[in-house]
């Protein structure tokens, strides 16, 4: 096996399985090695490719003996496999990156980064371009891994000839994670939509080292790129103030364009919200956000409003799955950190049995108070250790209990509600003490509503 060629793939997920598929197609010899069990749908994929794999280990002697090493976002600098890679001198990218050294010439790219709203508005900037007839693809950190995404553009042979005059373009949500391990990859538009504290045991504690990975998506830009961010955004003001950013057009959006749910984009365009299911005055910045990516890559504002009114949220993410008996009941198990439930509990227009809990990631509650005590009339916790939160919230007075299950949550929300009602999952924690992860909790609360609306005694709208 030549060494020149040799490309080791530590991880073997959804990005660490399409890094693999695109190097094998693009002539590489490659390795990958996963110190978990592997999936088995990537598994089949790597062996129906004849891609050598190892599961439940690292073998240092055939991952050191590599010319390049793609790294899954999820593994730490701290890792020993990477100590050791770094100690050889072995090169390390991410998918993303190689990927991007990969893709077909005249495609571009517009990256979405942030703590809270990225998966939203990445789906959001896709849908407002499909709609408006531009060729578009989405991926990264949502959906299909990048290198699947551009996989298969060249396995179709959409290399761009006809898109010479028609470019297509990739929409793609980068985590921090991501971005660390990117080296030349340059968005042509790049959003940054806000930088709360989140994931900080994997910066040292600190807020500069997360923003500096945040801002990463903006390293390689150049003039006539456009740098969207949130220029209402602390964090993002003070990093913008301490250190020189690439050159390309900076954009910063605000939030004082949002009245009587019109969003207002300069003096010419005008786009109502009414008719969507976008709410919440932080899906109304997302949403500004997609329209000025809409715009600059050419789409028609009448295409762009056909787009808001058809746009599907995101399953787990102020998801409204029903109103039974005048009560109605939303989805947001996606709010696994405080920042993500203060916009839920804004975007509530009455009064709300929130349900609460999980794994604690050193939660400071504090930020809530002041909504919690003019919005939600009872807490139902939903968790193993729910001290934290009864410490928090317990002298309020509120109507307060503790669960063990989803449909125990269900049920204990149900019997506190009235109707106009709303029922709001907005865990603010980690799932992992009930649960597989936020997506099975989200399932379970959506089946435990679905078993309400199955009684013959309720009433159901929708």
């Amino acid at each position: 096996m030549s060494k020149t060629k040799r490309i080791v793939i530590l991880g073997a997920g959804e990005s660490g399985t399409s890094a693999a598929l695109l190097a094998k197609w693009l002539g590489y010899a490659v390795f990958v090695s996963d110190s978990s069990p592997i999936k088995p749908a990537f598994k089949t994929e790597l062996e129906e490719q004849d891609i050598p794999y190892e599961e439940g280990q690292h073998s240092l002697d055939k991952i050191l003996d590599a010319r390049e090493i793609i790294k899954s976002p999820g593994i730490p600098e701290k890792a020993a496999v990477l100590q050791a890679v770094r100690a050889k001198g072995v090169p390390v990218i991410g998918e993303i990156e190689f990927a991007w050294r990969h893709k077909p010439a005249s495609t571009q790219v517009v990256a979405i980064t942030g703590s809270n709203g990225k998966t939203t508005t990445t789906g959001l900037i896709y849908h407002l371009l499909q709609t408006a007839g531009l060729n578009v693809a989405v991926g990264g950190n949502i959906g299909k891994a990048f290198a699947r995404v551009v996989l298969d553009d060249l396995r179709s042979g959409n290399t761009g000839v006809r898109l010479l005059t028609n470019p297509k373009w990739y929409v793609l949500e980068i985590s921090s994670f991501q971005l660390e391990d990117i080296d030349r990859f340059r968005p042509k538009i790049a959003v940054l939509l806000n930088i709360t504290p989140d994931h900080l045991d994997r910066y040292e504690y600190k807020i500069e080292n997360y923003a500096r990975a945040k801002f990463r998506i903006n390293k390689n830009q150049k003039r006539g790129d456009i740098f969207l961010f949130n220029g209402a955004d602390p964090v993002i003001a003070g990093y913008r103030s301490r250190h020189t950013l690439a050159p390309a057009r900076p954009v910063a959006v605000r939030k004082s364009a949002y009245k009587n749910a019109v969003i207002r984009i300069g003096r010419r365009h005008h786009f109502a919200m009414e008719a969507t299911r976008l709410r919440g005055p932080h899906n109304f910045f997302n949403t500004d956000c997609a329209i000025r990516v809409a715009l600059a890559l050419g789409a028609q504002p009448a295409d762009i409003q056909r787009g808001l009114n058809t746009f599907l949220p995101p399953a787990h993410r102020l998801e409204v799955l029903a109103s039974v008996n005048g009560v109605t009941y939303i989805n947001d198990s996606k709010a696994t950190n405080v920042d993500a439930v203060y916009y839920a509990l804004q975007a509530m227009e009455h009064p709300t049995i929130w349900i609460v809990g999980g794994q604690d990631k050193g939660n400071d509650y504090a930020p809530l108070l002041a909504l919690v005590r003019k919005k939600v009339k009872a807490i139902v916790c939903l968790g193993l250790d729910n001290s934290k939160i009864i410490a928090a919230f317990s002298k309020m007075k509120k109507p307060f209990v503790e669960t063990r299950s989803a449909a125990e949550a269900v049920q204990e929300a149900t019997a506190l509600a009235v109707p106009g009602d709303t029922v709001l999952l907005s865990p603010a924690c980690a799932s992992f003490d009930l649960f597989k992860n936020y997506e099975d909790r989200g399932e379970q609360f959506k089946a435990s509503v679905l078993n309400i609306i199955q009684s013959p005694l309720q009433t159901i709208t929708n």
